[in-house]
Order: structure tokens, then C-alpha cells, then sequence
């Protein structure tokens, strides 16, 4: 399964999710519903996953911790606070950068409307694909974030 078909699957289970729930909770409350969401459509996730990171040759096990890890693939971040800030879409960059992944979400459920608290981040993804135009633009909305 490629990452854009991912992406357009961890959306889907993010709208479910803020649909029921709305926002207003705890990001961790956000966390362990939309892992099991994203577990009930069959697709394998790690949460709160060490990545390891490789620096002077080395490898430091404990680089940062993925918030979600979908399929070894889509590194989803996950916030509840009033607006995303610049830092956290170049955090994630730098952190798909360093574990050499290509696509990653960051998702505000504190948005009133999820499409305004999405943002989609790639790395070197290429953009050929149908799925990518659904994977980028979620249900008509959120942000890219290229590098």
C-alpha cells in the first residue's frame, strides 16, 4: 500500500473521529481513539513509537517518538491546541527527513472544522498518483508542507 493510499485512510479515520468526538480534549484522548480507528480499517500503527536516529555513525535509539506510525510508512503527529504553529510542520519534516519517510500528517483536533487543523508534510514524495491528490487534500482542505 502506498503512502498517499495510507494517508487518505488515517483522514477518513481523523474525520470519523472529530465528527464523533469534536473538539475540546486531551490530544492523548485523540491519540488511543483514532489508533484503534485507524486498527479497526486493518492497517498496522505503532503508538507513541521510538525512531531511532542516525547521526556520526551511530544510531540513537531513542531519536523522538512518533505519535502514531502507520504501516511503517505515515508518521501521523497529533495536537489540541488553539492554532498549529510553523515549528510543529518543521518538526515533522525534520523528523520524516531523519527517518527517511515520505509523508506525514500533523492534525489539530482542537480545529472546529478538522479540514483547517490538517496539514499534510512530504518529504520527496512523488506526485503522480490519484491518491495523491486525496491524500493532500483530505476532504477539500488542510495545508502541504513540501520539501
Amino acid at each position: 500500500m502506498s503512502e498517499n493510499e495510507i494517508g487518505k485512510r488515517v483522514l477518513d479515520a481523523a474525520y470519523k473521529v472529530h465528527t464523533a468526538l469534536g473538539p475540546g480534549l486531551l490530544e492523548t484522548v485523540y491519540e488511543v481513539i483514532l489508533a484503534h480507528e485507524i486498527a479497526e480499517n486493518g492497517l498496522a500503527l505503532g503508538r507513541q513509537k521510538p525512531i531511532p536516529i542516525h547521526y556520526g555513525g551511530k544510531i540513537f535509539l531513542e531519536g523522538f517518538r512518533a505519535d502514531l506510525l502507520v504501516e511503517d510508512k505515515v508518521i501521523v503527529e497529533l495536537k489540541s491546541c488553539e492554532t498549529l504553529l510553523p515549528v510543529h510542520g518543521k518538526q515533522l519534516l525534520t523528523r520524516l527527513r531523519l527517518s527517511e519517510r515520505k509523508l506525514g500528517f500533523l492534525i489539530n483536533f482542537a480545529a472546529v472544522h478538522l479540514r483547517h487543523g490538517i496539514k499534510r508534510v512530504v518529504n520527496g514524495l512523488p506526485d503522480d498518483e490519484e491518491a495523491s491528490r486525496e491524500g493532500r487534500q483530505g476532504r477539500e482542505g488542510g495545508e502541504e508542507i513540501e520539501l
